[in-house]
């Protein structure tokens, strides 16, 4: 990256994080957000989108929670990059989370970095940004943090709570922190806790960012630099792990990439290579390095059954909330008996639970793609709850 576009991505990351391209609501010194690391962190803001009309009984409001690389720009041309929303397929005019019909909100997470308080924000009492000097985050925190913003929005309880991945563990945990205020939940290709095996490849990721020797130990802001290299070899291993070996071989195989033969060096002479070089240097234009330190640790962190003596049919005994759990065949970062466990905790916890397992190939990544049978399984979902929350 030459000098200049440095600069630029320095820039707009800078200007993102304090002041986004989206709508804000901002919370005083006396209005505090309780981190389950014991700070209460204040002042501090957090960014979101909204689509559709809030009824007037206030009672259709969806919110969707974003995966670990994800923002508030789930069906709205991203500012940053230029691209359709993450979730197009799935929200919209028309589709299974209907626009027309229901009050969407989309936030971004508490340590993200696109306009919610994180390592990149501006600090008020040193005009600098956090760096690491910001508290560690969790899942909980990041719910508390909606929470927050859905009581400034002024809807007492939300229709559903809807996300995938790291978006599924928020979901779950509105349903343990808040359930009486989620009539239903949709938690797609996630589990009640991170995997040791999931913990390891975050840990391979943040330490390829802080390897890069323009981390300078989380003070690149301050120093004009930034971990570029770093922050794209963390995304290029994570992006493998939301993929499928079929899912691989089918896209890519063995086929070179623009070459009738080996260059016998270590340029990217396999497409499946150029890929991840993409997927990496993409990456690195929107997304804060610090921000994947936090936002993965914080992930790491989540295991709801740990504060129910490892029973984690406990953390949902009583539920009101009815739920329909999604998992995909070939997912093999949050497989199917991940979303197996939450459903029989659900059973035992006597909360109204339904289950689809997906057939496909295309790994974790399915609940971001062109899935018919997910669609349909959602609408289905929604519409029922719909007509039980009486706004069908």
């Amino acid at each position: 990256m030459s000098e200049h576009a440095l600069r630029s991505v320095v820039s707009i990351h800078r200007s993102e994080a304090d002041d986004p391209t989206s709508p804000v609501q901002r919370f005083g010194p006396d209005e505090p957000l309780m981190l389950d690391a014991g700070v209460a962190l204040a002042p501090w803001q957090i960014a979101y989108q909204t689509y559709g009309t809030l009824n007037e009984d206030r009672s259709n409001a969806i919110l969707v929670c974003h995966a670990l690389t994800g923002d508030q720009h789930v069906a709205n041309r991203h500012p940053v990059t230029g691209k359709p929303g993450w979730w197009e397929t799935l929200i919209g005019p028309g589709r299974p989370i209907d626009t027309g019909r229901y009050f969407v909100i989309c936030a971004n997470v508490i340590g993200g970095c696109l306009g919610t308080t994180g390592p990149a924000s501006t600090r008020q009492d040193t005009g600098g940004p956090w760096a690491l000097d910001f508290p560690l985050v969790t899942i909980r925190d990041m719910v508390r943090a909606q929470a927050m913003l859905v009581d400034r929005l002024g809807i007492p309880n939300l229709f559903c709570v809807v996300g995938g991945s790291m978006g599924g563990m928020q979901v779950l945990q509105w349903a343990v922190s808040y359930p009486e205020r989620v009539f239903a939940a949709l938690p797609i290709a996630t589990g009640a806790r991170h995997s040791a095996q999931n913990i390891a490849f975050h840990e391979v990721g943040r330490q390829a960012i802080m390897a890069d020797p323009d981390w300078r130990r989380g003070r690149y802001l301050d120093e004009g630099v930034r971990p570029g290299k770093g922050l794209a070899v963390a995304r290029m291993g994570a992006h493998i792990t939301y993929l499928s070996e079929s899912a691989l071989h089918r896209k890519f195989g063995r086929s070179l990439q623009n070459r009738a033969a080996p260059t016998f060096s270590f340029d990217a002479d396999f497409q499946i290579e150029s890929y991840l070089r993409h997927q990496g240097s993409s990456f690195v234009e929107r997304f804060d390095p610090n921000s994947y330190l936090y936002v993965t640790r914080a992930m790491d962190y989540f295991d709801i059954a740990a504060d129910y003596d490892g029973q984690l049919a406990r953390a949902f005994r009583g539920s009101p909330t009815r739920f329909l759990v999604m998992s995909f065949t070939s997912d093999w970062l949050f497989p199917t008996r991940d979303s197996r466990a939450i459903v029989h905790a659900l059973n035992a916890g006597g909360a109204q639970v339904g289950f689809v397992e997906i057939e496909t190939d295309k790994g974790h990544d399915a609940f971001l793609l062109d899935e018919p049978e997910m669609f349909a399984a959602a609408r289905g979902f929604l519409d029922a709850a719909a007509v039980a929350r009486g706004i069908a």
